[in-house]
């Protein structure tokens, strides 16, 4: 058994009047007894568990202990069975506000283009600016287009751009717009759900609730925050007068890889842009009206140049349907984001421009999108490559008139149900399988996507059973799981510590900070998904998917941490915090 104890809990804890379930490892054929316990080591209450089950995606026989009639708050329980001691937990209602915020503040420390200040973070955390030309740093102010390529057909253009800014994508110094785009879109989506959803908090997310320099200035931190991504988003379309105006560069970052440690300061390599693709272009459409009608109360003149933006992508992308980021763009030092069919793109940026003007040509445009009665939930729920979900739960959320509404909403509480189906077949609660059976890069981030649908399903119905779900799919990132293990930094007795970060790397350098409270680690990788040499020397080649993980700052397969990993945890953990003790909540208004 790889964890330190057979009894897995949510290692930080439970709402008083949520879900409160626990995973016992036992090979016992009967319910074993278990018992609850309080901080002072009082028996509160106890019972049986659940009939023992095999689950397939850790490869253990499992039972499931349940104290949901517990709800008096208070730290320090324990859950006792067979002699082995879960980690301790907390019953409170204000579980989750930290989480809220940690995860929110991971993204200043991922800005590239500034010095991340030490008055804001600490001394621990600050750091001079990256890729701003100070040597030996060559920077992103005045940056070439690629040189030709094979993987281009020849393409390369003549012009350079100053495309400062923006957050790091991941572990390495690249900066991708599509990662980008759903990452901002997932911040800016949290906010607009606080505006609207009946347990939303536009007060929690205000002015002055996160650790970023723009305080003081009347808009609310989020929007801050995501707004910095996205002024890096519209310096990376191409101006007017090159081949392809209107367009927007797939990604920048390093002609070859740079090793770790390294702080984006000292990052030596001259860096280049890469070409423009139509799925990059159609993510400034969408992020672009989104953040339009968002930023509208606050700033008139930036939700002008947003929605212009978005309008030129948008025609850009309709003259150029087809220019495809392929696989092999990896070769020079970022990944490829490689993404064939971009239908989703489309359909996600007609949404948005709708929403945002209510225009007859966008309307048409999702109506006659064969996304829009496609099922665009996939296993993993929205991701980069998959971004029909980000639309369609848009169009079911914000008060519109698009006709066939009723199918829409129904669609997202469907795809919620697939998942409820999934976590209730799963031994650790977890709403992800992963496909045929394996788990694939980035599990937890698919974890938190599908309970981004979840908690969205909760607000269309108010059905307590999809808050329930998210909840226990906490658990699951929070300890509850095979290895009992937290792949939230901070959170919980045992949690990642040592992502793959090239500044982030205390365990490479001492002079280095730790990853962040808050940042979530990518988690298990099933063996025949990667070729990460850390995890193929550490791990038995027939472990179970859900046990193929290692907490090792050079193992990128199971170890990133990423932009769009936490923005997803951030809105889920948003959702999370504004449930307070678990009680009901009427469905989100739709008129």
């Amino acid at each position: 058994m790889p964890s330190a104890t057979r009894v897995l809990v949510n290692q930080v804890g439970y709402l008083p009047h949520g879900p409160k379930r626990a995973t016992v490892v036992t090979d016992s054929a009967l319910p074993v007894s278990w018992q609850l316990v309080d901080a002072s080591g009082s028996p509160v209450t106890g019972g049986l568990a659940s009939p023992p089950r095999h689950d397939a995606a850790s490869g253990l026989t499992v039972q499931v202990v349940d104290l949901t009639d517990v709800t008096e708050p208070g730290s320090g329980y324990t859950i006792v069975v067979d002699g082995a001691t879960s980690h301790p937990f907390a019953i409170d209602p204000g579980l989750y506000q930290r989480l809220r915020y940690d995860a929110l503040d991971f993204f200043y420390l991922a800005r590239s283009g500034t010095p991340i200040d030490a008055a804001v973070v600490g001394d621990l955390y600050a750091r001079a600016a990256g890729h701003v030309g100070a040597h030996p740093n060559e920077g992103d102010t005045d940056v070439p287009c690629i040189g030709p390529r094979d993987y281009y057909d020849g393409w390369t253009g003549s012009y350079r751009l100053d495309v400062h800014g923006g957050w790091y994508d991941a572990g390495d110094h690249g900066k991708y717009v599509v990662n980008g785009g759903i990452a901002v879109a997932q911040l800016l989506g949290l906010y607009e759900r606080a505006l609207h959803a009946p347990t939303g908090d536009p007060d929690a997310l205000d002015d002055g609730t996160l650790r970023i320099p723009e305080h003081g200035d009347g808009v609310p931190d989020v929007l801050s925050e995501a707004r910095w991504e996205l002024e890096w988003m519209l310096r990376m379309q191409v101006p007017e007068g090159e081949a392809l105006a209107g367009m927007v560069h797939h990604k920048v970052h390093d002609e070859g890889w740079t090793g770790l440690p390294m702080l984006p300061a000292d990052d030596p390599r001259p860096r280049s842009l890469h070409r423009p693709s139509t799925a990059a272009t159609l993510n400034v459409a969408a992020v672009g009206a989104q953040g339009a009608r968002l930023f509208r109360p606050f700033d008139a003149a930036f939700a002008d140049r947003l929605l212009a933006a978005a309008r030129r992508a948008w025609d850009a992308a309709t003259e150029h349907p087809d220019l495809y980021a392929p696989a092999a763009a990896g070769r020079d030092g970022g990944g490829p984001y490689d993404d064939t069919d971009v239908t989703d793109e489309r359909y996600w940026a007609a949404a948005e421009l709708y929403l945002t003007t209510g225009e007859d040509t966008f309307r048409s445009a999702v109506l006659d999108s064969p996304g829009h009665t496609a099922d665009v939930f996939g296993a993993a729920g929205p991701d980069w490559g998959s971004t029909g979900g980000l639309g369609r739960m848009d169009l079911a959320t914000i008060p519109n008139d698009l006709p066939g509404l009723d199918d829409v909403r129904r669609s997202v509480v469907e795809a919620a149900d697939r998942y409820l189906a999934v976590q209730a077949a799963e031994g650790f609660a977890t709403t992800y399988a992963g496909v045929d059976g394996h788990y694939g890069w980035g599990s937890t981030s698919m974890v938190a996507n599908t309970l981004v649908v979840v908690g969205t399903a909760f607000d269309l119905t108010g059905d307590p059973v999809y808050r329930e779900a998210v909840l226990e799919g906490m658990d699951h990132l929070l300890g509850r799981n095979a290895l009992g293990r937290s792949y939230i930094t901070g959170y919980g007795s045992v949690s990642s510590t040592n992502q793959h970060s090239r500044w982030f790397a205390r365990s490479l350098d001492p002079a280095l900070p730790p990853p962040p409270r808050g940042s979530l680690a990518g988690g298990p990788n099933s063996l025949v998904e990667t070729w990460d040499p850390v995890m193929l020397a550490a791990l038995d080649p027939e472990a179970a998917p859900q046990t193929c993980y290692v907490d090792h700052v050079e193992s990128w397969a199971s170890n990133e941490i990423t932009v769009n990993w936490n923005s997803a945890l951030a809105w889920v953990a948003s959702f999370v915090a504004d449930q307070g003790s678990g009680a009901g909540a009427p469905a989100w208004p739709t008129s």
